[in-house]
């Protein structure tokens, strides 16, 4: 950190009493489920059904009560869930799914592994989400060339706040679109009443151990809208096989969640809400406070973030980094390399470019955001971030 810097926090880490930031406190979340945890994991060891045990349906239920979904089926992984719904589908190379080039890997991904071919489509640069505008030139750009047909569309709900689907909903019933939200960063987080999970045709979310919602290892859920979805995502998870597990009657995966890591679940999700409250309380804090010095996200109106991140716009943002790491607050950068400037997924890059999403890539600059951060940890953050950028 710069003296000028310094002088302006007029802060002394070691003499604050804020402790160690994390910018996500796993331990302290185990040190308060740990014994329950322990006890549902002994369970499992008792039962001895590692895959397909009662967890898993238990979990399932638990997901469709708090979602509203019809269906929830639990998998090995986020980007499992992608898959599974794209290959419920049957899509074909010249299907286009169309997908914000500002995510992760995963969602892009999934797409190619399903057999389609992705059309990039840029990002509102205040929500930083899809937008619904330039998603809509897109599906027209795409009928008029003829090479592709228009199948389908992910929204991404960035950081943990849904995007637009009263316009994307609306869009794809026009043009005969399947909506897959990625959910992955926004378990939690509701639209217009209505939680993640239950806002588009299908839904996958990750419980990656880091997001707000995580197993202590790889898992995700598909959702859905569909009853008769149930039995056919069941099948693509465990191999494309019918009822008896043995005959392949459709392409399938390996897609399972084990029952250790439902176990670990749904302790979790016992404690969601109260860490979920918590969250909200540290991103209202962060924006009342640092609104004046940086572009925190915005969110629509009626969208309540499932807070899976906290994300501003910054200038300068190295120097902002160096500053925040001297003073003790971690930060990350998701997403410094949008996906359309990635090696692989270079071919399918618009010729037009997307300029917002190559302006929000710049800035973009993430903060600790977790349930057990303490007010003067938050005060001590807001009061950093602010002197850096001043």
């Amino acid at each position: 950190m710069t003296p000028s810097t310094l002088a302006k926090l007029n802060l002394v880490r070691d003499e604050s009493g804020v402790g160690e930031i994390a910018f996500v406190d796993l331990p302290a979340q185990q040190r308060r489920i740990r014994e329950a945890v322990e006890t549902r994991l002994s369970r499992v060891l008792d039962h001895g059904r590692y895959i397909g045990g009662p967890e898993l349906d238990e979990l399932e239920a638990a997901l469709i009560t708090r979602t509203g979904a019809k269906v929830a089926i639990s998998c090995a992984s986020g980007t499992a869930a992608l898959i599974i719904a794209l290959l419920s589908r049957g899509l074909k190379s010249e299907d286009a799914v169309f997908v914000p080039a500002f995510t992760y890997n995963a969602t892009v991904n999934a797409v190619l592994l399903a057999g389609a071919t992705p059309i990039f489509v840029d990002i509102d640069p205040d929500t930083y989400n899809i937008d619904p505008a330039d998603l809509a030139a897109k599906v027209e750009s795409i009928k008029k060339e003829g090479r592709f047909q228009p199948k389908a569309v992910i929204p991404v709900d960035l950081f943990g706040s849904p995007a637009d689907y009263n316009r994307i909903n609306a869009l794809a019933e026009r043009e005969g679109l399947f909506v897959l939200g990625d959910g992955a960063q926004s378990f939690g987080g509701r639209y217009n009443n209505r939680d993640v999970g239950n806002l588009a045709a299908a839904t996958a979310v990750s419980f990656f151990p880091g997001k707000a919602f995580g197993a202590y290892g790889d898992a995700g859920a598909v959702f859905s809208q569909g009853p008769d979805d149930q039995a056919l995502y069941e099948s693509i998870r465990w191999h494309g096989t019918d009822d008896s597990r043995k005959i392949s009657v459709r392409v399938g995966f390996n897609g399972r969640m084990d029952s250790f890591q439902a176990a670990v679940l749904l302790e979790k999700l016992a404690i969601f809400d109260e860490e979920l409250e918590v969250r909200r309380h540290v991103a209202a804090t962060y924006d009342e406070c640092l609104s004046a010095v940086a572009q925190p996200q915005h969110h629509l109106p009626g969208a309540v973030s499932g807070c899976g991140y906290y994300a501003l716009r910054v200038k300068d943002r190295e120097r902002v980094i160096a500053d925040l790491s001297a003073a003790g607050v971690p930060t990350a950068v998701y997403y410094s390399t949008p996906l359309h400037k990635m090696p692989v997924f270079e071919p399918y890059a618009p010729e037009a470019g997307l300029p917002n999403t190559d302006l929000v890539a710049a800035e973009i600059l993430s903060l600790p955001m977790h349930g057990y951060l303490t007010e003067r940890q938050v005060d001590y953050i807001c009061d950093a971030v602010t002197a850096a950028l001043r």
